[in-house]
């Protein structure tokens, strides 16, 4: 039965978000684009961090590196779009492995600062190439061409589009973690000295779990490239990785749908707290963060559940008596 529920709330929701476009200002359905992109970055992450229990504040260098990908494909090389989103996940999903490799010595705070230093590096990286990335001034875009005459303007197909890519990994996220994979990933977060009793080659799941999530969030960078039509160094500060970090810790760690709630927080909430305070919008975002993390110790994913089940147990025992 919660089976069917959860199914039903599914397609609803799927049903909602394919009509919003249609709804809103073009700049609200921008905006919710940008949710769907931080949306599959936070799945990716969230792969790492919440379900295989490695700590990464450097994941904004593999969002830079998927959108200086897409940029410069369709920029100097005059490659389609389309193209772009492949090549970005397969060179993020090597980047991460190989970076995986030399940080499995390293575990908890030593790994998160590796990873921390990567994020510091590859924005100065990035200037340095001029001839590639354009320096401090970056590339700018063109946003795509609506295809195949659809009765859509560019910021409703990028939304759709953004909206296809989120649902295609959600679901090999999902079967994935479903796997015989996904199960050796957990247990070396549970019990790695376990995990290797049993034969799992750790140090291989971890590289390979790391690839699998910079291969998602270079997806997410290229989507960002396509939507913004604008990339920069300055873009992928250190305050993305945090921010990538935030809404993980936020939407609720080792959890699927938590990527969406966490997306939603760090796309508008900074907004929101702009508009109550200009003077200091930091502070109403760290009373935010704060309030949440309060109410919600198991993120906000967590939080919808228990509120779910409570009320689930008050009906039955409503209906008892």
């Amino acid at each position: 039965m919660n089976g069917l529920r959860g199914r039903g709330l599914v397609i609803v929701a799927i049903a909602v978000a394919c009509v919003l476009p249609f709804l809103l200002s073009n700049f609200r359905v921008f905006q919710f684009t940008q949710v769907y992109i931080y949306a599959i970055a936070l799945l990716g992450l969230n792969i790492l961090t919440g379900y295989n229990g490695q700590i990464s504040l450097g994941h904004g260098a593999f969002f830079a590196i998927g959108a200086y990908a897409a940029a410069i494909m369709m920029d100097q090389w005059q490659i389609g779009y389309g193209w772009t989103i492949p090549v970005a996940a397969i060179l993020c999903f090597v980047a991460g492995f190989l970076f995986g490799l030399p940080a499995l010595r390293l575990e908890g705070l030593y790994l998160a600062l590796a990873t921390f230093s990567l994020a510091l590096a590859v924005p100065q990286i990035l200037k340095y190439f001029e001839h590639w990335t354009g320096g401090s001034q970056g590339i700018v875009l063109s946003k795509p061409a609506v295809p195949f005459g659809l009765p859509l303007n560019a910021d409703q197909y990028l939304y759709y589009l953004a909206l296809a890519v989120l649902l295609a990994l959600f679901w090999l996220a999902v079967n994935l973690l479903q796997a015989r994979v996904g199960r050796a990933i957990v247990s070396i977060r549970d019990n790695p000295i376990a995990a290797r009793a049993m034969g799992i080659n750790t140090a291989l799941y971890k590289s390979l779990t790391f690839g699998v999530s910079a291969a998602y969030t270079g997806v997410a960078g290229a989507l960002s490239a396509l939507a913004v039509a604008y990339v920069a160094p300055d873009s992928f500060s250190i305050v993305l990785s945090l921010n990538l970090l935030i809404g993980v810790v936020i939407g609720g760690l080792a959890s699927i749908q938590g990527a969406i709630f966490g997306a939603f927080f760090i796309q508008f909430v900074p907004n929101w707290a702009q508009d109550i305070s200009k003077a200091a919008p930091g502070v109403i975002f760290g009373v935010f963060l704060i309030a949440v993390i309060y109410f919600a110790p198991t993120g906000i994913a967590g939080g919808v559940k228990r509120l779910a089940a409570l009320w689930s147990r008050r009906r039955r025992s409503g209906s008892t008596t």
